[in-house]
């Protein structure tokens, strides 16, 4: 009798999602809007952002979950840009403060990507080709392509739960 041995460390490599990414300059809930429309899903906000804490930034999240199909749908945003004030000596009481802008990116291997769209259990490639080339007919979103969850040093930024 032969004895199999799993290791846990080789289930949990496996990806078991599809991931999208976005070029778009339209605002999130607008491209989840046009999501919906254009793939027939039904991508709700969160209440909550994704936090960061240790990087201060947040980042919107839209999620739908097909129950028929067992798949989970996120949008998530990539980019989070904060505003803060430079520190600086005022020399005079009508010299203005500097203000500065912080970007931070939720994948930072490609900060160009504006959103992600995630399919948690993936599809095959037949159907992927599919959900891009939807997407790819909306006349806002500049391009999207299949991206290698694999390939990715900070994967576990898209661990949502």
């Amino acid at each position: 009798m032969a004895v199999h041995k799993l290791i846990l460390d080789d289930f949990f490599d496996e990806v078991l999602y599809t991931l999208i990414g976005v070029h778009c300059t339209i605002e999130d809930y607008r491209l989840a809007y046009l999501l919906n429309k254009k793939l027939e899903i039904n991508l709700i906000r969160k209440p909550v952002d994704l936090d960061y804490k240790n990087t201060k930034s947040t980042y919107s999240i839209f999620e739908w979950e097909d129950k028929k199909q067992l798949i989970t749908w996120s949008l998530v945003s990539n980019i989070c840009k904060i505003e803060g004030i430079k520190q600086v000596s005022y020399n005079s009481l009508f010299d203005n403060p500097e203000k500065i802008t912080k970007t931070f990116n939720l994948i930072p291997e490609y900060k160009r990507v504006n959103y992600f769209l995630k399919i948690d259990y993936g599809y095959n490639s037949n159907k992927e080709k599919q959900v891009l080339d939807s997407i790819m007919n909306i006349p806002q979103i500049a391009t999207a392509y299949s991206i290698n969850p694999n390939q990715l040093k900070s994967k576990e930024n898209l661990i949502f739960n």
